[in-house]
């Protein structure tokens, strides 16, 4: 018995220990995001550890008009190099989820866990399509302007930077990649939305995801018919000419069941459209003499198995860009 109650008392401890220094950690970087505003006065109004390395932020948003979300994941030797700054790799959701998707669906917490890299996956709105809309939310601003301030100024990030998204999320990151550039070093497209005006059918894609949402198609980017400039301006298609000098990477499947579908997977419309808006820019790029790392790989429907896949095929490259170097171990 006695020997029992010595071994709980250890326990204890040590769970008292790890709890001590988990939550000085937390405290040094609340003290650290609390100092600090972006230029319009975007604040970080409270965080949460859900897990060792994963922090969500609340982000009170001038250009939203309200709170979102950010979670981020640690570098591993963040505690251990505690005045480094750290390249930052974004990952951007797609339609109709948030920002815990990645976290939520693939391995990216172990994939990372031996890179030392701050990753940053920001809440885009079930349809904000990354964008400062004509009438309505400034999703761009908040993840170009607010978001990139107040990481470098309370959260070590430093200026070099990766960007990747699925769907909607790469439209997002060929987006950012070329109407901002040189902000972002490599861009990383899964199944990406990458030429809404590639037909009827790609433009309807987008008024049908908005609509459902309760939104009014035309506060995104207007009438398609009407105001084909906005369009464009928010098309990776027609910016690619903007994408030269950033590493780029492609993937999309083609809609046909593959190989890491469930036996009985049908044919998927969506991976199919978006495979030919992504076929679309590579053609582009091609055109161009802009060089890209593409991957159509053919069978393969509109889901996570395939996403988490290439973001495996493609994280070399998007840190080799951000010059991510080796941390801890690798997490089973």
């Amino acid at each position: 018995m006695r020997t029992r109650a010595v071994i709980r008392r250890l326990l204890v401890g040590v769970a008292l220990v790890v709890a001590g220094l988990v939550a000085g950690s937390v405290a040094s970087i609340a003290g650290a995001a609390q100092a600090v505003r972006a230029d319009d006065g975007a604040t970080v109004v409270s965080q949460n550890l859900v897990a060792p390395r994963t922090l969500d932020l609340t982000i009170q948003s001038p250009a939203l008009g309200r709170t979102a979300m950010t979670r981020l994941l640690l570098p591993p030797d963040w505690d251990s190099k505690p005045s480094a700054r750290w390249p930052v790799l974004y990952l951007l959701h797609g339609c109709c989820d948030d920002y815990t998707s990645w976290t939520r669906q693939t391995d990216v917490a172990a994939l990372t866990a031996g890179t030392d890299v701050l990753v940053a996956m920001p809440e885009a709105g079930p349809d904000g399509y990354y964008s400062n809309w004509l009438s309505g939310p400034a999703w761009e601003t908040f993840h170009t302007v607010e978001l990139r301030q107040l990481l470098e100024r309370g959260y070590r990030a430093g200026t070099r930077r990766a960007i990747a998204g699925l769907s909607m999320g790469g439209l997002g990151a060929f987006d950012y990649s070329a109407r901002h550039p040189g902000m972002f070093q490599a861009a990383a497209s899964y199944s990406g939305a990458l030429d809404t005006t590639l037909n009827q059918d790609t433009i309807n894609n987008v008024i049908s995801i908005v609509t459902s949402n309760g939104h009014d198609p035309n506060a995104l980017w207007g009438d398609p018919t009407k105001q084909p400039l906005v369009w464009a301006a928010h098309n990776p298609v027609d910016l690619a000419f903007l994408l030269r000098g950033t590493k780029l990477f492609v993937a999309c499947g083609n809609g046909e069941p593959g190989p890491l579908d469930p036996p009985g997977t049908g044919f998927n419309q969506s991976e199919a459209l978006h495979g030919a808006e992504t076929s679309a820019l590579v053609d582009r790029l091609r055109a161009l003499h802009i060089p890209a790392t593409v991957d159509l790989y053919g069978p393969g429907t509109h889901s996570w198995p395939y996403w988490q896949r290439e973001l495996h095929a493609s994280f070399p490259m998007l840190m080799t860009a951000v010059g991510a170097g080796k941390g801890g171990a690798v997490q089973p």
